[in-house]
């Protein structure tokens, strides 16, 4: 077993939810030793074709991530073993924090074909496609931008990938509403957490009615401008948000859960072109978390 491949015990939790068989009757090569070369991509950030023999095929292991990425086989495996944590009462649902970080584009990212990608048994668009492909242009360059909410346990639940240049508050409830773990024994699946933590650029008036319409409880700063503002209005402004600076300390647990994303090289450095392909990217590191120990703070697979 080499450097940040899979263990048994990792693998136990995964092969279940893997697919069974392959295109038109056929069979997979071995899913551990390509789910493998995949994750040696992801950590590293290395072109697919500089990937070890000990893998097999690059082009193996490539195709079967672009296939996973587009048909949705890596969101369907990562419902999957958070319906298994959730199970184990392994996810702190007690504190939920919402962020976003950005990712410098590599210049192999660029230059994506406009038409529309063929995918395995569709020639539809595949999931998470997007026109612009997620890269925003700005003064640094290209760029896209990953919002996405963590558990207490620094682990993400959900995440979105956009432009670089679009901000993280309009995009807290799409991030919000991805969050879906089933529940094996029974039950619908569960959606809300218990409370909410962001900085102040998530304080607005629509997420604020959003999350007091969903009824959930939230810790976010309210920003001078908002204070100023309410202010002057009098009592037409409403109350001031209730603000707790103990729970906000909490906040850390999302930075934590994006410190420990972007040590994967092939998330901090976006080299895909395709938006479906990379938001694959980060859902394989985000399983790789699930799936290794308890609490990935204390035992970390870099």
């Amino acid at each position: 077993m080499g450097r940040g491949d899979l263990t048994n015990a990792e693998w136990v939790q995964l092969e279940p939810h893997l697919p069974a068989s392959g295109l038109r009757g056929g069979r997979w090569n071995d899913h551990r030793k390509v789910i493998n070369g995949i994750l040696f991509r992801v950590r590293t950030g290395i072109p697919w074709r500089d990937l070890p023999g000990r893998f097999g095929s690059w082009k193996t292991v490539y195709e079967r991530h672009r296939r996973w990425s587009a048909d949705g086989t890596w969101d369907r495996i990562l419902h999957a073993v958070q319906a298994a944590a959730d199970l184990a009462g392994r996810i702190d649902w007690s504190m939920v924090s919402v962020d976003s970080t950005s990712c410098r584009a590599h210049q192999h990212a660029a230059g994506a074909r406009k038409n529309k990608p063929r995918v395995a048994k569709k020639r539809s668009t595949p999931r998470h496609h997007r026109p612009d492909e997620g890269l925003g242009r700005s003064r640094g360059g290209l760029t896209c931008k990953i919002h996405l909410a963590g558990e207490g346990g620094c682990r993400p639940m959900s995440f979105l990938v956009t432009p670089g240049q679009w901000g993280g508050a309009p995009q807290m409830i799409a991030v919000l509403e991805r969050i879906r773990v089933s529940r094996p024994q029974g039950g619908r699946p569960r959606t809300r957490p218990d409370h909410l933590g962001g900085d102040k650029a998530f304080s607005s008036r629509r997420n604020r009615s959003y999350l007091r319409r969903r009824q959930i409880k939230h810790t976010l700063p309210e920003p001078k401008d908002q204070r100023a503002n309410r202010r002057r209005r009098g009592s037409e402004g409403g109350r001031p948000p209730r603000f707790d600076s103990q729970t906000y300390k909490r906040r850390n647990e999302v930075e934590r859960t994006i410190n420990q994303l972007k040590n994967s090289r092939a998330v901090a450095t976006r080299y895909d072109k395709r938006a479906y392909v990379f938001h694959g990217t980060v859902r394989t590191a985000a399983i790789r978390f699930w799936v290794s120990a308890p609490d990935p703070r204390d035992t970390p697979w870099f």
